[in-house]
C-alpha cells in the first residue's frame, strides 16, 4: 500500500508539471516560483532540523564501540572503534562519511538448517556508497549552470565522469552508477520480505522520486534533446535573483525541474536530513572517555534522600512484627 502510495504520488508530481506548463502554460511559474520555494523551504527545513537538534542536550558519553576501549596500558586500544580522544573520533566519523565503515561491517542473520548464520551485507553497502558518490558527482557537474564563470574542478569532473565516449553526447557514468544503485536499493526493499515489512511511504516515495529524477534527466540528455544555453540562462537568472524564463525549453525539462524542486523542499522533513543529522549524532561524534573522566549530569539537583537508618527509624516496630532483621532493637 505504502509503494503504490508512493508511485502515485510521484506520478501526479510529474503530471502537475506537464500540464502546468504544456496546458495551463505556467512555466513562468515553474520555472521562476517553484525553486524559490523549494530553496526556502530547504534551507529554512534544513537550518531548523540543524539547530533543533543541536539544542538538544547530550549529558552523558553514549557512543557506539565495536572495539576495545581504553584502559590499561598493556591491553592495545582500538582507536577507531572505540576512540578516546577528538583525534579519534574525527578519524571515526570520516570513515563514517566517507566509506560508511558501519554499513560496512553490518551483516544479516537468517536461520539455515536450524542454525543462525551471519552474512555480510556488501551489496548494501556497495550500493549505498555507489549511490551516493554518483548523486555527488552530479550535482557537482550540474554547477555549470550555476556558476559563471564554471570553476575548473567542475570540467574536470565532468571530463572524468564523461570519459566513457560513447556516441555523441558521451555517456556519463555517474548516470548509469545513480540508476542501477537506487533501482537495487528499490529491488531490495521489495524483494526481501523483512524488509518490505518494516517500509513506509517515507521509505519508498525518496525512492520513486530519485528514479523519476534520474530518468528525466537521462531522457533530456540521450533521447529527447534540451537547449542547455536556455537552461542555464534560466539558472543563472534564478542564481542573480534576475529570473527569465527563455522560450522553447520543452516540457520534459520542466518536469525534471519540479521534481528537483520536491526533492530539495522534501529533503529537510525525511530520512534524507541524515546527511546533516549524521554529525550531530551523540553515538557518533563523543569520545568513550568514562574511564578518563567522571561525567556528572549537569541536571542532578539536590534531592532529600532517605537513609536506611531513616526507615529503619520510622518502620522499626512494623519490621519487627514481620520478623524482619533490624540494626537497633526496640529501646
Amino acid at each position: 500500500m505504502g509503494m503504490k502510495f508512493s508511485l502515485l504520488a510521484v506520478v501526479a508530481l510529474i503530471a502537475t508539471a506537464f500540464l502546468g506548463v504544456k496546458v495551463a502554460g505556467l512555466s513562468q511559474f515553474f520555472g521562476v516560483v517553484v525553486p524559490y520555494i523549494a530553496i526556502f523551504m530547504f534551507l529554512g527545513g534544513f537550518t531548523y532540523r540543524i539547530l533543533s537538534w543541536a539544542r538538544v542536550p547530550v549529558p552523558f558519553r553514549i557512543p557506539t564501540t565495536a572495539g576495545q576501549q581504553q584502559s590499561l596500558s598493556w591491553i592495545k586500544q582500538n582507536k577507531l572503534d572505540n576512540p578516546s580522544t577528538t583525534a579519534g573520533v574525527i578519524g571515526r566519523m570520516a570513515l563514517e562519511v566517507l566509506l560508511f565503515r558501519s554499513l560496512f561491517r553490518n551483516t544479516k542473520t537468517e536461520i539455515q538448517e536450524g542454525k543462525i548464520t551471519y552474512q555480510w551485507e556488501k551489496w548494501l553497502w556497495l550500493a549505498g556508497l555507489a549511490f551516493h558518490y554518483s548523486f555527488f558527482v552530479i550535482f557537482v557537474r550540474h554547477l555549470r549552470f550555476f556558476l559563471n564563470p564554471v570553476p575548473g574542478f567542475v570540467y574536470a569532473l565532468d571530463g572524468a565522469d564523461g570519459f566513457l565516449q560513447v556516441g555523441l553526447p558521451g555517456v556519463y557514468i555517474s548516470d548509469l552508477v545513480f540508476l542501477a544503485a537506487v533501482t537495487y536499493l528499490f529491488v531490495r526493499r521489495v524483494v526481501i520480505p523483512q524488509v518490505r515489512y518494516i517500509s513506509l511511504p517515507a521509505d519508498y516515495f525518496p525512492l520513486f522520486l530519485l528514479m523519476a529524477v534520474g530518468l528525466s534527466g537521462v531522457l533530456m540528455r540521450y533521447f529527447t534533446k534540451v537547449d542547455v544555453v536556455k537552461v542555464k540562462e534560466l539558472a543563472m537568472g534564478i542564481v542573480t535573483f534576475h529570473p527569465v524564463v527563455p522560450t522553447g525549453i520543452g516540457v520534459l525539462f520542466y518536469i525534471h525541474f519540479f521534481l528537483i524542486c520536491t526533492l530539495f523542499a522534501y529533503f529537510p522533513f525525511s530520512k534524507l536530513m541524515h546527511l546533516g543529522g549524521v554529525f550531530l549524532s551523540p553515538t557518533r561524534n563523543l569520545p568513550n572517555d568514562s574511564r578518563m573522566e567522571r561525567h556528572i549530569n549537569p541536571w542532578n539537583y539536590p534531592v532529600k534522600v532517605h537513609t536506611y537508618a531513616e526507615y529503619e527509624d520510622h518502620f522499626r516496630e512494623k519490621m519487627i512484627e514481620a520478623g524482619l532483621p533490624v540494626e537497633k532493637e526496640l529501646n
